[in-house]
């Protein structure tokens, strides 16, 4: 049996989601595939099926989620992965865990929760066009600064154009979301917190949106770029850095009053970037590209991935580990 759905994507692609079954079990393949500088990397799923977000909750707990509504969890660190169930077969743009047991998957238009570790998923929130004046939203980032205030960014869509910016917001740990309205109409893509009160939203054009009161208001902030942004990352209230398009890398060390563009080794669309430690960061992205810096963003020099044909969407880091997925099911890890 086959079902095929389509969606937009997180990043401006259109996915056809399709699972195949066989005798009502996923059959998942595992190839090594070569180490390059700290970095292993194994194919895991079918070909031609996209892993788009990971998140691990520790060192050992991790889950890396994409077409297909496609979920799976390691318990340890990554050596095995297993499927677990959820009722979708939409392609998923992220997942996010607060604790080990509380994590949210973004599915097309809809939101599910699980509160035992993703044992088991149920459907908390659907967004339907008719409340979208017959326009599709499509949820691509989600983050929670406590137990009960989360916030979602997206965009609205009207025959795949996108037509407004989605901010939606919870205070009551997902039972209810309400939208928010934000000063862009360009598609809004990812969103981090530093802290309960300072926030910041990327996207479409070098949007970049700023909250210093925990997301009652947003403001803009002067990104010197119209280059998409695909993903920001803050190491406190003043550190930060948002990546795009065409090699953009951007840095600021206020809080985003300022930001500054820093040159990158690649013209390659950048995906996601994130520190382990104060000077020690990752970026990954379109063709295999990995970027590594180890003077807290300042310089950047290029790594060989190993895969140089996979686009990797996605990036999760701990002190000693990391974690990268992508295109045809590819997960790496790497380790210090």
């Amino acid at each position: 049996m086959e079902t095929v759905m389509h969606t937009r994507g997180k990043f401006g692609r259109s996915a056809g989601a399709s699972l195949a079954l066989l005798g009502g079990c996923l059959l998942f393949g595992v190839a090594a595939l070569a180490a390059q500088n700290g970095w292993k990397a194994e194919q895991r799923g079918q070909a031609g099926k996209d892993l788009n977000a990971v998140h691990f909750s520790d060192s050992k707990r991790g889950w890396a989620a994409g077409d297909d509504g496609i979920v799976m969890h390691t318990e340890d660190g990554g050596r095995t992965w297993a499927r677990q169930l959820i009722d979708t077969t939409d392609s998923i743009n992220d997942i996010y865990f607060r604790d080990k047991e509380d994590g949210y998957v973004l599915a097309g238009n809809r939101v599910f929760k699980t509160e035992d570790g993703g044992a088991t998923w149920r459907e908390a929130a659907q967004f339907v066009p008719a409340n979208f004046n017959g326009a599709t939203p499509e949820l691509y980032s989600v983050r929670f600064t406590g137990k009960k205030k989360g916030w979602i960014v997206g965009s609205v869509s009207r025959r795949e154009a996108v037509i407004d910016s989605l901010v939606l917001f919870t205070d009551d740990g997902g039972g209810s979301w309400r939208r928010q309205r934000v000063p862009t109409r360009g598609e809004l893509i990812h969103l981090d917190f530093s802290g309960d009160k300072r926030g910041w939203i990327v996207g479409a054009g070098g949007v970049i949106l700023h909250t210093e009161d925990g997301g009652t208001t947003w403001t803009a902030q002067r990104s010197g770029t119209n280059a998409t942004l695909y993903h920001v990352d803050f190491r406190n209230e003043d550190d930060g850095w948002t990546i795009g398009e065409r090699g953009t890398i951007l840095r600021t060390t206020n809080g985003g009053a300022a930001w500054s563009p820093v040159k990158a080794p690649v013209r390659s669309t950048l995906l996601s970037v994130k520190f382990a430690s104060d000077k020690d960061g990752w970026i990954v992205g379109r063709g295999g590209v990995i970027l590594r810096s180890e003077d807290g963003g300042q310089t950047w020099v290029q790594q060989q991935s190993g895969r140089a044909k996979e686009n990797l969407y996605a990036l999760f880091l701990d002190k000693k580990k990391g974690w990268a997925v992508g295109s045809n099911g590819v997960v790496m890890q790497y380790e210090r």
